[in-house]
């Protein structure tokens, strides 16, 4: 018994001297520790922001605004000092008589496009563009819902790369390559002709071009439809079978409000792609489809060089597109209706 307390006493010195040699670090609470912010928290998000806003800035807003600039200048031509309004000097503007001829001045390249003819080619342009946009929703939807639905799972990338096949090469070469279908000795009127059908003259006119943009548009239409019929819920188009629908019905009342918002998004998007389009109008449409985006390469490097009026035309385009791509934002994002 003595000798478990003579051990006891020999432990308790030991520690004693182990822990004022060597003592043990102090607890202290968290809450206390003192942590100190970097001064340069708030540059984060502008360092983040620095390399596509500086692109942005150089590549989109500023020629954007020297076009706005020059769409102020009627008939500037290139060489010319830029005036907007042919104000040469700014005391002008203590005048109240000058204000309404620099006025009229600012908007005259504007005024320019109410012209029936350009009217008449704007119009034309949308209705490439509508037209187009309609021809690929008629048929992208049942193309995107066959490899959503119906293709098995394993199968369903290797068809989707085979509409994406044709992104790979230059829009220009595939203009050039319905351009060798289309002519009168081309591929299709030599099939046509093989069988004794006459031949079709398609090329520069506007079925052409129709069927250029519809090529060019078509895998966007189909990529953007297959990933909202992807996510289709099969149990409402069951349940509308189930309470007596038809496919009509099912269709309308159950397939489409859930894939709404793709048919919007796929819609716009194909719209403003089509409305740009220079390509497919310039080489499978001859002289007689004259577009807005034509129209603006005249005013430019063709033999009228108005940078004034081309400039206003650019911005009329730009703010029909912005609107557009609004529409697409707000359509786009929201929640399908159930």
């Amino acid at each position: 018994m003595d000798s478990t307390h003579q051990r006891v006493r020999e432990l308790g010195v030991k520690n004693k001297i182990m822990s004022t040699q060597y003592p043990l670090p102090q607890t202290v609470e968290v809450g206390k520790i003192q942590r100190t912010k970097p001064k340069i928290k708030w540059l984060e998000p502008f360092l983040l922001l620095a390399p596509a806003g500086i692109w942005l800035i150089l590549l989109l807003v500023l020629p954007t605004l020297i076009i706005f600039e020059l769409s102020l200048v009627p008939g500037i031509r290139p060489g010319d000092i830029v005036n907007p309004g042919g104000i040469t000097d700014y005391n002008q503007f203590l005048d109240f008589q000058n204000w309404r001829q620099i006025g009229k001045a600012l908007v005259t390249n504007y005024t320019r496009i109410l012209d029936p003819i350009y009217l008449q080619v704007i119009r034309r342009s949308f209705s490439f563009a509508l037209g187009t946009t309609a021809i690929c929703l008629i048929l992208a939807f049942p193309v995107a819902y066959w490899i959503a639905q119906l293709v098995p799972q394993r199968w369903r990338n290797f068809f989707l790369i085979g509409f994406v096949l044709p992104l790979w090469t230059s829009s220009l070469l595939r203009s050039y390559a319905w351009i060798t279908i289309l002519r009168p000795t081309g591929l299709l009127n030599t099939i046509l002709n093989s069988f004794g059908l006459p031949t079709l003259n398609i090329l520069n006119q506007n079925t052409a071009v129709y069927i250029g943009m519809t090529y060019s548009a078509l895998p966007y239409m189909v990529l953007i439809l297959y990933a909202s019929l992807e996510k289709l819920d099969k149990r409402q188009l069951e349940a509308a079978a189930d309470l007596g629908a038809n496919p009509v019905q099912v269709f309308y009342k159950a397939t489409l409000p859930q894939v709404i918002t793709g048919v919007a998004a796929s819609s716009f998007l194909v719209f403003i792609t089509t409305l740009g389009d220079f390509v497919n109008p310039e080489l499978l449409g001859g002289a007689s489809s004259m577009t807005s985006a034509r129209l603006i390469y005249n005013q430019f490097l063709g033999a009228t060089q108005n940078w004034g009026f081309g400039s206003a035309l650019s911005m009329a385009l730009i703010m029909i597109v912005s609107i557009a791509i609004a529409l697409l934002i707000k359509f786009g994002e929201a929640a399908p209706k159930r």
